[in-house]
């Protein structure tokens, strides 16, 4: 298993892509952390839509469903979590 480090400010500025549509989802606005287990539980995007009267919705993505961190993009799969009418 390949095991690697990345710093929080480096995952930040990658790209999150849905492996499913293909989609360009923006980039890590958060973290959320198990501070008991000291591990990643899920990455955290800000919404596309921001309207005059939208509330504003993250999407909460697992860690489970980050299949590859490259150099520059983190792919995911969206399936269930990503609506392909949001986009």
């Amino acid at each position: 298993m390949e095991s690697s480090m990345y710093a929080i400010n480096g995952l930040k500025m990658m790209e999150v892509i849905d492996l499913n549509t293909g989609a360009k989802l923006g980039y890590i606005k958060d973290l959320k952390i198990d501070c008991d287990e000291y591990r990643v539980k899920s990455i955290v995007l800000p919404t596309q839509k921001v309207g005059w009267f939208s509330k504003e919705n993250n999407i909460e993505i697992p860690w489970e469903k980050i299949r590859k961190i490259g150099v520059d993009v983190i792919l995911i799969d969206g399936d269930g979590i990503i609506d392909i009418d949001e986009e």
